[in-house]
């Protein structure tokens, strides 16, 4: 007999929608597993987005008070899907709680706020994963293993890119994701430097700036206000093995899509990737000089799934699919779960010395 988990959602925006999809449909990826899910309750303050998820996503409840639905007895795991401004609270009541927590990034807003989950995860005894679902891409897989096997040989350096077209526009009314606690560095960037993390391990130093397109922007209510968050974020970095580079987030680059690039270049290999072509990863192999890079057909080659075939184009949202199993499959192994919140901490390290770094104008060490 399965052992069946229930899930309560926080959050009823687009990430929500994804991450209940993502729940509801393992059952189609991963048939063989050794667990099941249910989507068991729902939150939101929006009463009339809350009867259209019960309506369509087939919750047995919803609430509009966070608490509730953490603290209600039959929930196994708690997924936040809100603004980051609302996840230190979210968090800290999920760990009181002692839930299983699953996290969109950032882990909270600042620095601060994180070093404050981290000290109330000591003695905490349930499973916690950040959603950086650029680590579950079949090509991020593929990439993890050629580069830890010395594919790539010393690292030399790298760029890496996540951009959007999104804030171009002038007039376009702000969303919360550009007001204060937010900004594209946290939104865009936190995925690039988790993914560099992942692939290529942990930062030296840094040397960043941002920038504010326009000044002021209308608000929801169409009132002008001033902008506090970045558009635009540009952080040299050195990492600890040597490599140096640049990552480079963008709501304000004009033409793109959702697209996330990548190139890492060492002294027997190279590797690219872009997200537009999802299904290829990109190597040069320096030990067989040949006319340049090769496209390696990595498509729908995950070892845990059967569906719909290895052989099937992939999509963006296959990352979170696969990103939720390694989840529920840690909570059902009962072991750690990756990327945990100790990632997402670092994670807002590397953020927080791109910040001082900013303001001091110098290289910054990431502690």
């Amino acid at each position: 007999m399965r052992k069946i988990y229930n899930v309560g959602i926080i959050g009823t925006g687009f990430i929500g929608k994804v991450h209940a999809y993502g729940f509801s449909n393992l059952k189609y990826y991963y048939p063989d597993s050794s667990f099941k899910v249910r989507l068991l309750g729902i939150c939101d303050v929006r009463k009339d987005l809350l009867e259209e998820f019960r309506d369509n996503y087939d919750f047995d409840f919803t609430t509009t008070d966070y608490r509730e639905l953490i603290n209600h007895p039959e929930i196994d795991i708690v997924d936040i899907c809100t603004p980051n401004i609302f996840h230190r609270e979210q968090i800290l009541e999920c760990i009181k709680a002692e839930k299983h927590i699953y996290c969109e990034k950032p882990l909270v807003s600042d620095f601060d706020e994180s070093v404050q989950v981290i000290e109330a995860l000591k003695g905490f005894r349930k499973r916690h994963q950040m959603t950086f679902n650029s680590r579950f891409f079949p090509t991020s897989v593929r990439a993890k293993e050629m580069i830890d096997a010395g594919r790539l040989g010393k690292p030399v350096s790298f760029r890496i890119g996540y951009y959007h077209s999104g804030s171009v526009d002038k007039n376009r009314p702000m969303g919360w994701k550009q007001e204060k606690g937010a900004g594209v560095g946290l939104d865009l960037g936190a995925h690039i430097i988790d993914l560099l993390y992942y692939l290529w391990g942990e930062f030296e130093e840094v040397s960043a700036v941002t920038r504010i397109l326009y000044p002021e922007r209308i608000n929801r209510e169409g009132v002008s206000v001033k902008v506090e968050a970045e558009d635009y974020f540009n952080c040299n970095a050195r990492l600890k093995n040597g490599a140096i580079g640049n990552v480079e987030a963008s709501k304000v680059a004009l033409g793109a899509e959702d697209e996330i690039t990548y190139e890492l270049y060492g002294t027997e290999g190279a590797m690219k990737f872009n997200s537009m072509q999802p299904n290829f990863l990109l190597y040069y192999n320096g030990n067989e000089p040949s006319g340049g890079f090769g496209r390696i057909p990595v498509v729908s080659r995950y070892p845990e799934s059967v569906f719909p075939g290895p052989k099937f184009a992939v999509g963006w949202i296959r990352g979170h699919v696969h990103s939720i199993y390694k989840f529920v499959s840690s909570v059902d192994g009962d072991r750690p779960a990756t990327p945990s919140f100790h990632d997402g901490h670092y994670n807002m390290k590397v953020l927080e010395a791109a910040r001082l770094s900013e303001a001091s104008g110098k290289w910054t060490a990431v502690g």
